[in-house]
């Protein structure tokens, strides 16, 4: 009588242990996902600040149309991406587009200097810097996630329902992981 008191109170023990094993998965996951909803808010703030930033610059850069229907084309493509995989793709693609416009309009004065120019630029500029500490956030939600499930005996409860391995968000070009270079 005694040893069936036993092993049930094992039985209980590790089930209720599994519970909350569990529990701390799906817990896991779910600041995974409002990391990545973080992101995606401040994407779409990014998006809704370029049409203004492109017509500001539309009068200045007259030979750059291209540069410019480009950032469109792909701000619409983010907008209606299906998925966030996509959407941070077509993120980086943005970054660099946005990027382009700043050293072009080093070639034209008067729009450096001109106000709605300068204050668009300052916004997107605090834009970027949200949009990297969200993706630093994101990469520790995945970084604890990863440990959840890749360290025993979590490995077990997350291979048995069903928690994958999350990847972290990382800089595709080779060449943005060099040290620039400074001459004077």
């Amino acid at each position: 009588m005694i040893i069936l008191l036993i092993i049930l109170a094992v039985v209980v023990v590790l089930g209720i242990y599994l519970i909350i094993l569990y529990n701390s998965f799906v817990s896991k996951r779910n600041m995974l996902e409002e990391a990545l909803s973080g992101i995606d808010v401040i994407l779409k703030k990014r998006f809704d600040l370029i049409p203004n930033l492109v017509e500001t610059v539309k009068g200045y850069l007259t030979h750059e149309k291209e540069t410019l229907a480009n950032i469109v084309n792909l701000r619409n493509q983010a907008l209606s991406a299906p998925g966030a995989d996509e959407k941070l793709q077509l993120d980086k693609k943005i970054g660099n587009a946005v990027g382009t416009i700043f050293a072009l309009a080093e070639n034209y004065p008067d729009l450096k200097a001109n106000t709605n120019f300068l204050s668009l630029q300052e916004e997107l500029t605090e834009i970027e810097t949200e949009i990297e500490r969200s993706k630093r956030y994101y990469n520790a939600t995945v970084r604890d996630y990863n440990i959840a499930v890749e360290s025993f005996p979590g490995n077990l409860v997350a291979n048995s329902f069903g928690f994958p391995k999350k990847n972290f968000l990382e800089l595709e070009d080779e060449k943005q992981r060099e040290t620039p270079k400074v001459q004077f």
